[in-house]
Order: structure tokens, then sequence, then C-alpha cells
């Protein structure tokens, strides 16, 4: 008998016992936590698995089966030109317009592939924090000045942060860099061809989750008007290049359209019923196609298995602490709002340490913030929870470590969280 081992069991097994032993069930607060964590996970199910992650595995399965390696290494890799690498990273992420949850499948896929760890993290970041409706929507409600503050400082945080995380682990990058020279890699199609697919489905992606403005006219709210209809259109582009350029049987994806189409004329105020028959007749059509749609399933399905537990394990954890959007977890919603009041070090540290652990869907960090202002949380902590917040969540960081490792997420995260509170300390100087 091994008494070390047996005695770690008997430490995991006490400890698990006295914490059923002395479950604070009856309490108020704790038992309030728990149904905000299920409401949380519920809703998280809702409104984004169907709808962001989802396509966000297939986009990600995708890049990982169609896009060569070579042409990730061209432009993300760790011997990439800088400039190319991490433009490409950020303008690519600010595109997508992202929560933090639904990046990490693309994130992932990128990564694997062979992009070097700077220009990957990079896109890690920009994807959520650079939302262009967010920082109008930003700059509308909270004033021009924190619009601004959250655009450029997430510009400059995407590039810097990836610089600095190619800096810290520049020995293992140059060692990837050196093994990917001998990995050259020929695409199966045009360049331009996988561009025009992807670039269908990221449309998709987008569109389809395109939220509700703050005013009822204008060009936003035009498209949102029109979101379930542009979003038909590049699905419907999405199918011919399919069967044109990705060799599925014509007839498979006529018969997968007509339940999709049925729905959406049967049901029009429900478009997630047809959204949801679509994404599941893709599934159908790339499993049983040909082999290189197969290994596309395969890569997608891969990548949701490791993903998406550590996603709904973080929602409710994240629920449970903090609660909903208006709704109290274990942390009394006054606690936050005290410790972020004025513009000293401490608030802006705690804003953006808090930030980075809550979970905020895209555009909810607005009226969080609205909130939070109106009971004294000063414009330094402000910006600091908007540079933290939307990059990063609990979820998150269970999924990031999961592909880079402990020390690499804690790094990335660390850097995210210190030049956040810096950024908000200098700017509650001036405002």
């Amino acid at each position: 008998m091994n008494f070390k081992v047996e005695w770690r069991i008997f430490a995991l097994v006490l400890v698990v016992f006295l914490g059923c032993f002395y479950l604070p069930v009856g309490n108020v607060r704790f038992d309030n936590s728990i149904i905000e964590a299920l409401y949380l996970v519920k809703w998280y199910a809702r409104e984004h698995v169907i709808l962001c992650l989802v396509p966000a595995f297939f986009i990600a399965g995708a890049v990982s089966v169609f896009v060569s390696q070579t042409s990730v290494m061209k432009y993300l890799g760790a011997g990439a030109n800088k400039v190319i690498a991490y433009g490409v990273a950020s303008v690519s992420g600010s595109v997508l317009a992202v929560c933090s949850c639904t990046v990490l499948p693309l994130f992932a896929g990128i990564y694997r592939m062979g992009a070097g760890l700077g220009p990957a993290t990079a896109f890690l970041y920009s994807g959520p924090a650079i939302n262009v409706l967010a920082i109008v929507l930003t700059a509308r409600i909270l004033g021009p000045e924190l619009g601004f503050a959250r655009a450029f400082g997430a510009v400059i945080f995407s590039v810097i942060i990836g610089l600095l995380m190619h800096l810290v682990f520049r020995k293992e990058e140059r060692e990837k860099s050196r093994n990917a020279v001998v990995m050259p890699d020929e695409e199966s199609r045009p360049l331009w061809q996988n561009g025009f697919y992807l670039a269908a489905m990221v449309a998709v992606l987008v569109f389809a989750n395109w939220g509700k403005p703050e005013s009822d006219s204008g060009l936003w709210y035009l498209l949102y008007a029109h979101k379930w209809h542009i979003t038909a259109l590049f699905s419907l582009v999405f199918a011919v290049m399919l069967v044109v350029w990705f060799k599925a049987s014509c007839i498979k994806v006529t018969l997968a359209a007509l339940p999709i189409i049925v729905l959406a004329l049967l049901f029009p105020k429900q478009p997630l019923l047809a959204f949801s028959v679509g994404m599941l007749s893709l599934s159908l059509i790339t499993a049983t196609g040909s082999e290189e749609n197969s290994q596309w399933f395969a890569s997608s399905w891969d990548l949701a298995k490791q993903i998406f537990p550590l996603l709904l394990i973080g929602v409710f954890v994240a629920g449970l602490l903090l609660g909903r959007v208006g709704h109290e977890g274990l942390i009394p919603s006054t606690w936050v709002a005290q410790a972020v009041g004025g513009n000293s070090l401490r608030a802006n540290f705690f804003a953006s340490f808090a930030g980075a652990f809550m979970y905020f869907a895209t555009l909810t960090e607005v009226p969080i913030l609205q909130g939070l202002i109106a009971n004294g949380m000063g414009k330094g902590p402000a910006l600091a929870l908007l540079l933290s917040g939307p990059a990063l969540s609990l979820p998150n960081m269970l999924v990031i470590r999961s592909v880079l490792g402990t020390v690499k997420t804690v790094v990335f995260v660390l850097l995210v969280i210190i030049m956040a509170t810096i950024s908000g300390v200098v700017f509650g100087l001036f405002f």
C-alpha cells in the first residue's frame, strides 16, 4: 500500500465530506446564489451555445482542416513578419465582435495550426475587446472620453499583450519557429476560396448575434432589423460554396435546406428554431460527406468536447459568485460598488481584477457600468473594467488553460489585469 497516495485520497474525501456536512443550505444568500448560477447557465445555453459557440466550433474546425499550416505560419507563425502577424491578429479579431467565450474555439484552432503565441493571444484579446458596436454604445451612454479610451486602449492592448507574451516565452517560440520550417504544407484549393468560405461563416456568426443598439434609427439599427435576412443570405452563399468548392452532395444540401426554409416561413418570430436545424443539418452533411468534410466535422467535435464542458462549469461558478445582471450571487454587489469608488490604485486594480473573472455577454458591460458609475464608481476603474472584463472571464480562463497550460494562462491574465489597472489610473488622473 502506498501510504502517501492513500493519505491524499483520504484528505480529498475528508474535504468533500466536511463541505457536504457544513453546506449552508437554508441560508438565503447561498440558496439564492445557487438559483442565480442555474439561471445564468440556462440563459447562456439559450443565448450563446447555438448562436455563438456552435458556429465558432465549425469555423475553428474549418481553419484546422481547410487552411494549410503553411498559410497560418506565413501570416501568424512565430517567425512571421511582426507587423503582418499582429496586424492580421488584431484586425481579424476585431471583425468578429464576439464575447470572451465565443472567441475561444477560433483561438484554439489557429494556435493548434501553428500560430505564434504572440499573434494568437493578440487575436484572443482583440476578438471580444475591440467590438465596434460596444465601443459606440460606450461613447453614447458613458461618455465620448470613455468610448475613445476604450477603443484606443483595446487596439494597443491587443498588440502589446501579444508582444509581451512572445517576449516572456521567446525561447519556446524560437523552438516552435525552427520546428515549423521543416513542415511545409500545400493548399488543397486556392487560398482565396478558403478565405471566402471562412468569411461567409464568420458573417453568419456575426449577424446572427447582432445586438440591438440603443437607438431605433441609423445604420446599426437597420442592420439589427434585417439581421436574419442578412444571415440567411450569407447562409445561402455558404451553401453554394459548400457544394461547388467543397464537394458536398447537392441533393443532401438541398434536402437539408428545405426544413430550414419551412421553419423560417412558419415561425418567423422564432429564428433560433430554423438556425438550430441549420446547425444540425450542417453536422449531418459534414459528418457523412467526403473525407475532407468528415475531418472538418471531427475537428469541430474535438474542440467542442474540450471547450464546452469547461465553459458550462465556468459560467455556473461565475453565476454562483456574482449572479446575473441585477441579481446577486454569494458576493454582495454593494461590496463591488464600494471597492471601485474613486480613482485610487486599489479601486482600479479591484475593477480590473473583478472584471477579469466576471462573465460579460456582448454589450452587457455598458449597462452594468452605468449602474456602478451611478453608485460612485470612478472613471478610471470604469475604463479598467472595460479593458479587462469583456476580454476575460472565469469560463474563458479555464479553456485558455486547457490550450496554453497553466503558466502561460496566468501570465496572460496578469498582463491584462496589470495593463488595465495602469490604464485606469492614468485615465483617472485626467478625467
